[in-house]
């Protein structure tokens, strides 16, 4: 990273987790803190944007205050201010970046405004010293699900995205099918554990298809009427879904390297990566193209600041030079990390 050690304070708000970390470019962690919004939305089964958005408002500053406080730092000792400026839910994040600038412009120090998929794109590389450009990367949460080439900071290609719904999402929406509550996506993957995968016929939306992209939305009604036809175990339309969703991810990818070449590593982010059968489809996989598999600590995985501080600490080893991001930049809802990508059809875009 350069023989200058630089501080950065990291800020992420883009949905329902407040969060605040302090990172070194020598990729250190050195104080982190997440206030989860679970207990506010799961009488919702999903996020409120508007209950998130006073939550992020209420914690920030106080979160902000101890995170320093737990490291005996000031701003005096931070190079720069990171913070989440899209996409996401437009009131939370909002919230972090109006703070961020606050802070930038009351300490003198650059604000950099962070890509929350580039947080995500980029956080292998904070627990990972050998991971190096390029990599191949399935990004998979609950608002994206893109097979992207990294080839460097801010240098993105999308070869594949989804053209509905993210992968993500269909773990919450299948979860809210069978009563499991929220967050879905860990409460399917430990139901899972107690059923048949193979009890359930579910279809493979898009497998075998010429292109690469994702489509979830099919397998999603599949999974309901298979709830509502009283055939079928929870636990076996959990397992049989999460099988169906892996089989989908394995196809398109080898699709995608199909097409785009040898990469030396695949690389999972992304909060869906924290699925351990995800994870051991995707490490098979990678074995399988003699690629070494990447997927970061599980707590780097789910939205965290720490991935917007090493973004920030990235873009600072780039360019040593870097003033900062103009103060009077806008939060976008949107903001693809590839914005020369084909249009592909039904796609959204966020993606």
């Amino acid at each position: 990273m350069g023989s200058t050690r630089n501080i950065v304070l990291g800020i992420e708000s883009s949905c329902d987790e407040t969060a605040v970390a302090l990172v070194t470019s020598d990729r250190r962690i050195l104080a982190e803190r997440i206030a989860s919004q679970e207990a506010e939305h799961a009488p919702y089964g999903g996020v409120v944007p508007e209950i998130a958005a006073r939550a992020h408002a209420e914690r920030l500053a106080p979160m902000l205050e101890g995170v320093m406080a737990d490291v005996g730092l000031t701003l005096d000792d931070v190079d720069a201010i990171a913070a989440t400026a899209g996409p996401g839910l437009i009131g939370g994040v909002m919230v972090g970046l109006v703070s961020a600038k606050a802070l930038a412009m009351a300490s003198g120090k650059p604000l950099i405004a962070v890509n929350h998929l580039e947080g995500h794109a980029l956080s292998p590389r904070l627990a990972d010293e050998a991971l190096g450009y390029p990599y191949l990367l399935l990004l998979v949460s609950g608002g994206h699900c893109q097979i992207l080439s990294v080839e460097g900071v801010g240098a993105y290609r999308r070869l594949a995205t989804t053209i509905d719904d993210a992968l993500g999402e269909a773990f919450d929406k299948t979860a809210k099918i069978l009563g499991l509550g929220y967050p879905g996506g860990p409460a399917v993957e430990r139901l899972a554990l107690e059923g048949d995968a193979k009890a359930v016929p579910l279809p493979r939306p898009m497998k075998g298809s010429k292109e690469p992209h994702f489509s979830f939305a099919g397998l999603k009604s599949a999974v309901l009427r298979a709830h509502e036809s009283g055939e079928h175990e929870a636990a076996d339309i959990a397992a049989s879904f999460q099988q169906a969703a892996i089989d989908c991810l394995i196809d398109r990818l080898e699709k995608a390297l199909g097409a785009a070449g040898a990469y030396p590593a695949l690389v999972v982010a992304g909060g869906v990566a924290a699925n351990e059968a995800v994870r051991g489809a995707l490490e098979e996989l990678a074995s399988r193209r003699s690629m070494r598999f990447v997927a970061p600590p599980l707590k780097l995985c789910t939205d965290n600041a720490a991935m917007i501080a090493w973004a920030g600490c990235e873009r600072l080893a780039k360019d040593p030079d870097f003033k900062g991001d103009p103060l009077d930049l806008k939060a976008r809802p949107r903001w693809p990390l590839d914005p020369e990508a084909d249009k592909v059809r039904g796609a959204g875009v966020k993606a």
